[in-house]
């Protein structure tokens, strides 16, 4: 079922899109630090897999303090990336929502369709059930689900929290909500 949201040709484009106007929203704000003016920049990203489209999908934006003393980074919060993860945001989720580990066969298909090996899912889930449930932002955001997600088998309780399997719109709303994350504050813990 999750396979038909992330086939859609134009999830891509609405999370750039929503990408887009976090950026813009975050450089029309001040520099945490000092208050000073901040000036866009882009780093390089490296995505993988066939979800990708296009240039904008290797870019992400940045801002830099206009201040001299101060030059800070700060980089918005996205629904495209899950942190310095190299697959986008939704891949993440939702192949690793795959409630156990695949059979060999069913490996192979995920593999051959989203470029993303049984290791690789494995690790995903380790880093759901391991690192996400000891960060702040889990601990400070897990009240909103009163005991429908259980830590033990994220993502796919989480996935089921949102009910992604009704459309894009849940999609887009568990990506939105787990956006912080994308940010080096949202698992250190740091001002968000």
């Amino acid at each position: 079922m999750y396979q038909k949201l992330l086939q859609d040709a134009n999830l891509p484009w609405l999370l750039i899109k929503i990408d887009e106007d976090l950026a813009e929203k975050e450089r029309k704000g001040c520099c945490r630090w000092c208050g000073g003016v901040l000036h866009r920049a882009y780093f390089a990203r490296r995505p993988r897999g066939p979800f990708c489209v296009g240039a904008r999908h290797v870019r992400r934006a940045s801002f830099c303090c206009a201040e001299e003393g101060c030059r800070r980074r700060a980089t918005p919060p996205s629904v495209l990336y899950l942190g310095r993860k190299v697959y986008l945001g939704a891949m993440v989720v939702l192949l690793a929502a795959l409630r156990s580990d695949p059979t060999p066969e069913r490996a192979a298909r995920v593999e051959e369709v989203w470029g993303v090996g049984a290791r690789t899912l494995r690790r995903w889930r380790k880093w759901w059930t391991e690192s996400f449930v000891r960060s702040p932002f889990w601990r400070a955001t897990r009240a909103r689900f009163s005991g429908r997600v259980r830590e033990e088998e994220l993502p796919f309780s989480l996935v089921e929290a949102f009910d992604v399997s009704a459309d894009v719109g849940r999609l887009v709303e568990l990506l939105r909500w787990l956006s912080p994350v994308s940010r080096r504050e949202g698992l250190l813990g740091r001002a968000i």
